[in-house]
């Protein structure tokens, strides 16, 4: 198996080897998490900028856990915090930061393609953290390595993605990362929330949540992004609650090894009910568990690190 790429810019293109590569890795990095001392000489000398120009918890703090766990630097800095504040263009700020000669910059951006752009400019390795509505290749990443896990296999399965398609780029990298391991997917929430045309993605469509979630082996639900809809998309948040928010009288007709999963923030009550998220069907906090492992592989591989020579 090989990894060749010298950024991560999103799922698409991804090829089903690569993927594999990925999760392997993860998996054998996954381990110097849960040691007394965690930390490994791998990227000694290594430095990692996380340029975040939007707010993050999970994705931003498992990127810096992984980079420290293979002893490479770290530097964080956010827009508001930056040069960006003062009129700097994203550009600018990015040639600046190339001629401070890190090894790997991690960026969040709201603009789509950001990543992209910066990754013909700049010599650095670039990992997308999330551009806009377009991906957000890492958390599809950790949840296949979630769903692999907990199903023993990807091939096969039939997940359900519940909720604001159309906004959600953990949605389209999902799809694009499964459909390429071979799982089959179903989208479902509001008409107003699926985009148009998404069936030539190779996904179903249901606009009933019973529908979805008698049908998966894998539930996986998004938050209503409110801060990317131009209007209100749906009468009101408890309207949407009542047709669209996973609970447990739903979850009575879901098979009984049936998983859920949410990338977060979640909204309790909201696209799903705390019994839910906190229940024995949930693996959410196994998925941020993962998420640091999938960031760490991710870093190894872009820095030249090969499958047998893991120094740890």
């Amino acid at each position: 198996m090989t990894f060749n790429r010298h950024h991560l810019l999103g799922m698409e293109g991804l090829t089903q080897e690569e993927i594999e590569t990925i999760l392997t890795s993860a998996e054998s990095l996954k381990e110097i998490s849960f040691r007394d001392i965690k930390k490994v000489p791998t990227l000694r000398g290594k430095t990692v900028v996380n340029f975040f120009h939007e707010p993050s918890t999970r994705t931003r703090t498992s990127f810096e856990i992984a980079a420290k766990r293979l002893s490479a630097d770290t530097v964080s800095l956010s827009a508001n915090t930056s040069s960006l504040v003062k009129g700097e263009t994203l550009v600018d700020t990015a040639r600046n930061l190339e001629a401070m000669n890190p090894d790997v910059i991690v960026i969040r951006h709201s603009m789509a393609g950001a990543p992209h752009l910066l990754s013909r400019i700049v010599k650095p390795s670039i990992i997308n953290a999330g551009d806009g509505m377009h991906e957000h290749p890492t958390q599809a990443l950790l949840d296949l390595l979630t769903i692999r896990e907990k199903k023993g296999r990807i091939a096969g399965l039939q997940v359900a993605i519940v909720g604001d398609i159309a906004h959600s780029r953990v949605a389209r990298s999902n799809i694009l990362g499964l459909k390429t391991m071979g799982a089959h997917v179903m989208v479902a929430g509001p008409p107003t929330m699926i985009p148009p045309f998404i069936e030539s993605m190779g996904v179903s469509v249901t606009y009933h949540l019973q529908e979805a979630v008698v049908w998966a082996d894998v539930i996986m639900m998004l938050r209503v992004q409110l801060e990317r809809q131009k209007q209100m998309l749906f009468p009101s948040l408890r309207e949407y609650s009542r047709f669209f928010g996973l609970n447990m009288k739903i979850m009575n007709k879901a098979k009984r090894d049936v998983i859920i999963m949410h990338p977060g923030p979640i909204n309790r009550g909201v696209e799903i009910d705390p019994e839910v998220a906190d229940g024995p069907f949930s693996v959410i906090l196994d998925q941020v568990t993962n998420g640091v492992a999938i960031r760490m592989a991710l870093l190894y591989l872009l820095l030249g690190g090969k499958k047998g020579e893991m120094a740890y």
